[in-house]
């Protein structure tokens, strides 16, 4: 059965199960594929509890951290208190982001392991629209693998993402007509994580970053 990632089931994941989910170290892709960029204003949808969208502040950019739900939004904004963050460049919003439309463009957008009731590649499609000319857009999802576990930052799926979750870099980069975008990255990294039991596992990510022409 096809699992709904709708509001209930996002608080319901942030509220209870998420109290140990993720780390505070954000995602190594994001580190590396934008690390060397001028700082502007991002867009950081599906931003969970804000490890990157902290980053992202910490690095000078103006931040509209985007999440459907209001329980990991809280938890995110008490981090970036606790932490002494540069709180006054991000903008909690709270938004379902099938519907929502930011009402600009930005410098870059970026999204990690973040899933709509709506089609991955829907919802990937969707947000590329708010890249500025110029801009960057950078998709880290789950690898479209039946051998590949879970990934770092659980959702609570067990012990591999859901099927509707998964995509591949060749099917991500082809949403990208190349007439408006270049394609910088389109990785599909293996990486060694621990799980919460502490034994290792091997697990697939997607990475595709590219930078829109007009």
């Amino acid at each position: 059965m096809a699992l709904e990632f709708d509001r209930d089931f996002w608080d319901e994941h942030w509220g209870e199960a998420g109290a140990t989910v993720r780390s505070s170290e954000p995602s190594p892709h994001l580190l590396r594929e934008v690390g060397d960029l001028t700082p502007g204003f991002a867009l950081d949808a599906g931003c969970g509890e804000g490890a990157e969208a902290i980053w992202l502040a910490d690095r000078g950019w103006t931040v509209t951290a985007a999440d459907i739900s209001r329980a990991a939004l809280s938890r995110a904004a008490d981090r970036a208190t606790r932490a002494g963050a540069a709180s006054d460049r991000i903008d909690w919003t709270e938004c379902d982001l099938g519907i929502w439309s930011p009402g600009r463009q930005f410098d870059l957008v970026t999204t990690h392991y973040a899933h709509l009731p709506t089609s991955q590649l829907a919802f990937y499609e969707r947000i590329s629209e708010w890249v500025a000319p110029g801009g960057t857009l950078l998709i880290v999802g789950h690898l479209q693998s039946s051998g590949t576990a879970e990934h770092g930052h659980r959702h609570g799926h067990g012990g591999h993402p859901p099927a509707e979750a998964t995509v591949t870099a060749e099917s991500v980069t082809a949403l990208l007509a190349p007439d408006r975008w270049r394609i910088e990255t389109a990785a599909e990294p293996v990486r060694e994580i621990t799980t919460d039991d502490g034994t290792h596992a091997t697990i697939g990510d997607v990475v595709v970053r590219a930078t829109r022409l007009r």
